[in-house]
């Protein structure tokens, strides 16, 4: 088993023993398990997902929304530092779909590169929000 801690500006997230962890890199998502080697990278925003126990399937993972952040992989630890992340269930699909019009349309307006930046953060975190609510919508099925 693996400790995974999910720290966010708000406090643990979360924080258990648990046998896998699948997380957004620069270079795409890696999959954490015992023993994995030490490592220190770059999370990207994206879809963490966590399995419990070796024998869950794939309905049984839970996905949680990250905007990006630090990934540190030690003596079977890995902790993700990040400014926020969403549990699936915190996540409201209509609202979510909401924000990401919204943000698309700031993109759209933006008149200079800072503000164009600030708004591409926006539809990226929306953007995997909703994926996470879509998943967790498949998961029910």
């Amino acid at each position: 088993m693996i400790t995974f801690e999910l720290v966010t500006l708000d406090g643990t997230k979360f924080g258990e023993e648990v046998y896998e962890v699948v997380l957004p890199t620069a270079d795409g998502y890696i999959a954490v398990f015992p023993n994995h080697m030490p490592l220190v990278s770059i999370a990207s925003p994206g879809v963490i997902s966590v399995r419990r126990k070796q024998g869950d399937p794939d309905t049984k993972l839970e996905y949680f929304a990250s905007n990006g952040g630090v990934i540190e992989i030690a003596d079977n630890t890995v902790r993700v530092l990040v400014d926020a992340a969403d549990r699936e269930d915190e996540i409201n699909e209509a609202e979510a779909q909401k924000a990401f019009d919204q943000a698309q349309a700031l993109r759209r307006d933006a008149k200079d590169e800072i503000s164009l930046q600030h708004a591409q953060q926006l539809v990226d975190r929306q953007a995997v929000r909703l994926q996470v609510a879509g998943l967790r919508r498949q998961k029910r099925r």
